[in-house]
């Protein structure tokens, strides 16, 4: 991969001119300072007298070594925190690409290979950018800088000591090349291995609870080990650069030497001239040292750039801009639509259905059958591949996502939850608007909440810990129906809330949901017939297609398979 696409995404960001300018400048300055501190040493040697150690003149050059520190400090100061801006944009346009990706995305995509791009690639641009660049820009200067007061000086000399450069361009470049395939390999490898780590933690419940700690070992043995193998051949590679670049430079440094030394027993040069010539050589190796990281890290770079890319030329989730429509009053028609994920085989086929406001709609069917992916076309984290569905007569794929899901409350039956507070999992969503405490108690006492909230020392305050692990099933379950309580939705979705309930938090939660369901349209999918006799529609879902819809008593007489699934679980 070539570095246009790494200098775009660099030029893609707001770079911050004067600081990139200050620094530029201060780092030109220091460099120059510290080319004329050479001419002097060469006059101080082949010229020098106890008369010319003057107290003023001392002082004067002591000023100018403390004003070249300061002047080198801000510089560097400066080009490290352009880097750091222009990583910080990037990170801000990744997480801002993210959280408007759609779902389908991260059903493909493990959550830890995505976070080891947000943080792992935008480091090592970091580190290019932040530490390495600057160093290569006052590393060109010193060595531009450098070689022209040499040729000035003897441009024999000079031309022997260039004389290094092609050997060390033609030992860096394959170099090179091997270290930009290893260090994506590492970059791969590592955001594999972020992912394992990421979800063993994430479920380390389950792993304790099927005493699957010898797997998890194993498996994140195997990890580290590629990535210790990777690490081993990013080190050889570096071990055979940094004393070779030390042969290449104590070579010339001999050499230069011992023609010096011949220059000077034959009066061609002065000693001076040599100790000048010197100090000028080692303002060239030193940088030259350092290309060889900067090159090295620019292949890692130009890898990491390659995967922020393409992240941030995904397509953003479809509805990002759309009317801004009130949905009150409005009936859900389903029109046709039929969904597949991906190339696979159909999961909704020809589904068609009406639901009029207030109305509650319950569907049914065996597990697998396309339940709760109605569901996700209804919330729109998927789209159709055909047909429609409307509010009114609008397609709801018109009206823009922040509209439509702001009116839409969602109760599931594993009622996730954020790490934080109470308050901060009720307001969830809604940080820009002004909520109190009273409103929050009024939405917690009709989700039948505020009780057990009371029992915390720290009320609405409570910690809930991570997916809400400090909270009973029941309480995360009416946290969450306050929580809908609070958004007031036209559209009320529930994934049989109660599901997973014991039979006394199942009778308080649902006492809630039916306070909820009053005058809103609702969805319901049932795992339990029990749930949904009274609903106003039952569709009745298998492999796919709806076999059957009607209240319960018209399924019960016409749909034999809804009629075995009522004598399970009703007798």
């Amino acid at each position: 991969m070539s570095l246009k696409p790494f200098f775009s995404l660099i030029l893609s960001t707001e770079i911050p001119k004067l600081m990139l300018i200050g620094g530029l400048i201060g780092s030109v300055i220091t460099t120059l300072t510290g080319l004329v501190v050479p001419l002097l040493t060469k006059n101080l040697v082949d010229h020098f007298s106890i008369n010319m150690l003057q107290v003023n003149m001392i002082i004067a050059i002591g000023i100018i070594f403390i004003i070249q520190a300061i002047i080198n400090g801000l510089s560097m100061y400066w080009l490290a925190a352009v880097g750091h801006k222009i990583v910080a944009q990037l990170r801000e346009k990744m997480w801002n690409k993210l959280i408007r990706l759609p779902v389908k995305y991260f059903d493909t995509t493990s959550s830890g290979k995505t976070v080891s791009r947000v943080v792992n690639d935008t480091s090592v641009v970091k580190d290019l950018v932040s530490d390495h660049f600057p160093q290569f820009i006052s590393g060109i200067i010193s060595i531009i800088g450098a070689v022209i007061i040499l040729f000035v000086l003897d441009w024999k000399m000079t031309l022997i000591m260039l004389l290094s450069v092609p050997v060390t361009i033609f030992i860096m470049i394959p170099l090179g090349r091997r270290m930009g395939k290893i260090s994506r390999r590492m970059q791969d490898e590592t955001a594999v291995f972020t992912g394992d780590v990421q979800q063993t933690l994430g479920e380390i419940r389950l792993m304790k609870a099927s005493n699957a700690e010898k797997t998890e070992k194993k498996k994140g043995y195997q990890g580290i080990s590629k990535l210790l193998n990777l690490g081993f051949k990013e080190a050889k590679i570096y071990a055979f650069i940094g004393p070779l670049m030390n042969l290449i430079m104590m070579v010339v440094i001999v050499i230069i030497i011992s023609y010096g030394g011949m220059r000077v027993a034959s009066n061609t040069m002065s000693t001076g001239e040599l100790v000048a010539f010197l100090l000028y050589l080692f303002q060239i190796i030193m940088p030259i040292t350092s290309f060889a990281m900067f090159f090295t890290n620019l292949q890692k770079a130009k890898g990491a750039t390659e995967r922020i890319i393409e992240i941030l030329e995904k397509p953003l989730e479809n509805g990002q801009d759309g009317l801004d429509l009130d949905i009150s009053n409005q009936p859900i028609t389903v029109k046709h639509v039929s969904f597949s994920y991906q190339d696979e085989n159909p999961v909704l086929q020809d589904i068609s259905f009406h639901a009029n406001p207030g109305e509650m709609i319950a569907f049914a069917g065996p597990s697998g059958s396309g339940k709760t992916t109605m569901f996700g076309l209804l919330e729109r984290y998927y789209e159709p591949e055909r047909g429609d569905i409307l509010i009114g007569d609008t397609p709801i794929h018109q009206l823009s996502l922040q509209s439509w899901r702001s009116q839409i409350g969602y109760v599931s039956q594993d009622s996730p939850m954020m790490a934080g507070t109470i308050r901060d999992n009720l307001c969830y969503g809604l940080e820009d608007e002004q909520i109190s405490d009273k409103q929050l108690w009024k939405v917690a006492k009709s989700a039948y909440a505020d009780q057990f909230i009371k029992e915390f020392p720290s009320g609405l305050d409570t910690e809930v810990g991570e997916r809400g692990v400090k909270l009973s099933g029941g309480q995360r379950q009416r946290i969450a129906i306050a929580r809908a309580f609070l958004r007031d939705p036209k559209i009320l979705m529930m994934d049989e809330a109660t599901a997973s309930l014991d039979s006394q938090s199942e009778g308080v939660v649902q006492e809630a949901l039916s306070r909820l369901m009053k005058g809103r349209t609702t969805f319901v999918i049932a795992h339990r017939l029990s749930t949904i006799i009274d609903a106003d529609k039952i569709i009745f879902i298998d492999q796919g297609r709806i076999t059957g819809a009607g209240t319960h008593d018209e399924l019960i007489k016409k749909h034999p398979l809804y009629r075995e699934f009522s004598e399970q679980q009703l007798t």
